[in-house]
């Protein structure tokens, strides 16, 4: 396979780069968020987001729920721009996520949630926009421009935001060391991933990705990229639901991509993959420490295991570029998709 320097490949190179931008940024207003938070004290915390950056949502209402304690849940833009509904927000804080922060409808839906009463919060890279704007409170993601379409250094620098929110507004100082040591845990440029590997996905159809908790989010995001970049049609699922019918799919060489949890969703993850692997279904593993293999992919271990699901996407980014490129793809321009897509 030649090695061709992508506008892909190049921004999940500077994602390392990236958040240390935005955390040496973002000090001060982090800070400032987290005592309004606190002096909130809000029942419940939305999101607002499409793509990439919902899947960063997903990643913070994990978050939020075990760190915090409160609940997080997504609100669908259209309940604003198609639906115009009322809701009833008062007390709760809204968080937008966007790379462009040009959408239409997710502009909508934080105006809506600001007239509903909520404190809107905007995780945005490019702060001139108008979700950047309007919001109460502006977390920069300071990723830089990203040039592919495919989002890879905006939705590590989405997470570490979201990451970052809760630390500061649960003052939790442990968690907050572990998220300033995350920079130095993404490598200027990560190891290929084992030719087997990118051998394996590029000849699939099909592919389970799996997770559970915190690494369910960038099964999801995983999903996602094997699908725009590949064009390979992957689902992600909790391996909690996997099991609750999709699992009938599974046969003998049926690819199941697992993102390992390294806490407590770890045994049942297990227990998932051993019925998968008896139907005959060909397990890839993204795994934290030890070393790469053909059916595992290795990545670096965070200081709090919140935080790994961060390096297990970085890594595994390169392996979804590999494979693109393997099978003649440019995964910097899908066929399909555009940078900024607005969805009213």
């Amino acid at each position: 396979m030649t090695e061709t320097l992508t506008h892909m490949r190049a921004e999940i190179d500077e994602a390392g780069a990236a958040i240390a931008r935005q955390l040496a940024a973002n000090a001060g207003r982090v800070e400032a968020l987290g005592r309004r938070l606190e002096a909130l004290d809000p029942p419940v915390l939305t999101t607002i987001a499409r793509g990439s950056s919902d899947h960063c949502a997903l990643y913070l209402k994990y978050l939020a729920e075990i760190v915090a304690g409160v609940p997080c849940a997504s609100i669908g833009p259209s309940i604003a721009t198609l639906y115009d509904a009322p809701l009833r927000l008062a007390r709760a804080a809204a968080v937008a996520i966007s790379q462009s922060g040009r959408s239409p409808d997710l502009v909508e839906m934080q105006r809506a949630a600001r007239k509903a009463g909520a404190m809107t919060i905007a995780m945005v890279n490019e702060v001139e926009s108008p979700l950047a704007t309007e919001a109460d409170v502006l977390l920069p993601l300071a990723a830089g421009r990203e040039q592919s379409v495919a989002a890879t250094k905006s939705m590590i620098a989405g997470m570490v935001a979201g990451a970052a929110l809760v630390a500061a507004w649960r003052s939790d100082a442990e968690l907050a060391a572990a998220i300033a040591g995350l920079p130095a845990l993404l490598p200027a440029r990560s190891v290929s991933p084992p030719e087997a590997m990118v051998e394996r996905l590029a000849h699939a159809d099909h592919a389970f990705v799996l997770g559970r908790g915190a690494t369910y989010a960038v099964a999801a995001e995983a999903a996602l990229k094997l699908k725009e970049t590949c064009a390979i049609h992957a689902e992600a699922y909790s391996s909690a639901e996997v099991l609750h019918g999709p699992a009938e799919l599974a046969r003998p060489g049926f690819l199941v991509i697992a993102f390992m949890p390294t806490e407590a969703g770890r045994d049942g993850m297990e227990m998932t993959l051993r019925l998968l692997a008896a139907a005959g279904a060909d397990i890839l593993r993204v795994d934290a420490g030890g070393e790469d293999a053909a059916d595992r992919l290795a990545c670096p271990n965070a200081a709090s295991p919140l935080l790994t699901p961060i390096a297990m996407i970085h890594r595994y980014y390169g392996l979804a570029e590999a494979v693109s490129r393997r099978l003649g793809r440019n995964p910097d321009r899908p066929r399909n998709l555009h940078k900024v897509t607005e969805t009213v």
